[in-house]
């Protein structure tokens, strides 16, 4: 990555999405993901498919089980339909469903989110955002090793064609599930123009304060699981004491894991001092982009990550982060001396209580959003994936 500003060509609104010449392709997209809990594979889908809907010789069929919700995300226009699913169970929609629609719709190729269905009715698309459960063994039970591992190799050997969202992911599929390498193609995350637009950050603390409570505070976006290392945030907020000077600590995001040590250590807290902890796993969209624009902090402490969008969105709005330095986050060096050891608790703490003391001069935060802008693109992901589909004659 050029991480020269000055040298690195600007990508947001460079990149060409024209048309190529040839057939029209039936692609179906299985976004079930928007039913469920937010998550990183929800951004991917939106952006890149919000994109790829501006093409004459695509037709998207997109696929969940409420598709009022999903049409909220996608442009309505010729080229694009939606479709219900019956079931809630992935094993129905998996083994019946999927493969009926499929068949039903004359689909060319079908793109699916790590597991493909356990027969074929078209071209398969799989992407695999990590194998992070083969990386990291000791943050994940046997069972859903092994059953992680298994679905997601099978559904690469069965794929068509296999993406993924870093090199450093790449390289980890390679190795942990047995794909040539070689075969595997990069589409990266990037980060939305929402995050790039001007905007007040009073009105938004007011705004957030007014409808949840925090005014100033320390911020998190991620489910909730034992890799995403929010014990460490936790502690380190304690150890500050962060709860006297008035200084909330917001968590945003599903606890999908059972994490028994941070669960205890919330558990064991005085009301004076849990009651400036805000947790929320249902906030929507536009008020998210309130609360990153109004927080003090925002920090990614995880432990691993096939890629990692929060803290490049938090870093777009120019907000001081402290971001791991670990898996496929090792590639954001760019946030300097914020660019941490998740597993050192005394270094984290430091700058944690640094950024809040003193942040980041607003030129030095211009400058890394800038770099984010130029380097992070999703028009740059929608064109990559453009490309591998076999659209010419």
């Amino acid at each position: 990555m050029n991480s020269d500003p000055a040298s690195t060509p600007p990508t947001q609104q460079s990149r060409d999405l024209s048309p190529k010449p040839g057939k029209t392709l039936n692609l179906f997209v299985d976004a079930h993901v928007f039913d469920d809990e937010f998550q990183g594979t929800r951004t991917f889908l939106r952006e890149i498919y919000a994109l790829l809907a501006k093409k004459t010789d695509l037709r998207l069929f997109l696929a969940a089980g409420d598709t009022k919700n999903l049409e909220k995300y996608f442009p309505r226009q010729d080229n694009i339909r939606f479709l219900s699913y019956k079931s809630g169970s992935s094993l129905v929609r998996l083994g019946w469903e999927i493969p009926s629609l499929l068949k039903k719709h004359a689909i060319d190729y079908a793109h699916f989110q790590y597991i493909t269905p356990l027969t074929k009715r078209s071209k398969y698309i799989v992407t695999i955002h990590d194998v992070i459960f083969s990386e990291y063994p000791e943050e994940f039970s046997l069972p859903y090793r092994w059953s992680k591992r298994f679905l997601y190799g099978r559904s690469a050997r069965m794929a068509d064609i296999v993406t993924t969202v870093s090199a450093y992911s790449k390289k980890s599929i390679g190795k942990f599930l047995g794909i040539d390498p070689g075969s595997v193609h990069v589409v990266p995350n990037g980060v939305g123009p929402k995050f790039f637009e001007p905007y007040d950050k009073l009105r938004s603390k007011d705004f957030v304060a007014g409808k949840y409570g925090p005014r100033h505070f320390v911020l998190y976006v991620s489910r909730i699981e034992p890799r995403k290392n929010h014990i460490l945030l936790l502690r380190a907020w304690l150890e500050l004491e962060l709860y006297k000077k008035g200084i909330w600590l917001v968590l945003l995001g599903h606890q999908s894991i059972p994490i028994p040590d941070f669960d205890k250590v919330l558990n064991d807290l005085p009301a004076e001092i849990s009651r400036l902890i805000y947790r929320d796993d249902r906030v929507g969209d536009d008020d998210l982009l309130e609360f990153y624009r109004a927080a003090d902090v925002f920090v990614y402490p995880s432990k691993a990550e096939g890629f990692g969008i929060p803290p490049l969105e938090a870093g777009a709005l120019k907000i001081p982060v402290i971001c791991s330095n670990t898996s496929a986050m090792e590639q954001f060096s760019f946030f300097g001396e914020n660019h941490i050891d998740p597993f050192d608790f005394p270094s984290f703490t430091a700058r944690l209580s640094a950024n809040l003391v003193s942040p980041p001069a607003e030129e030095e935060l211009a400058r890394l959003s800038g770099l984010i802008h130029r380097e992070y693109s999703w028009e740059r992901a929608a064109e990559a994936l453009y490309k591998i589909l076999p659209l010419q004659k």
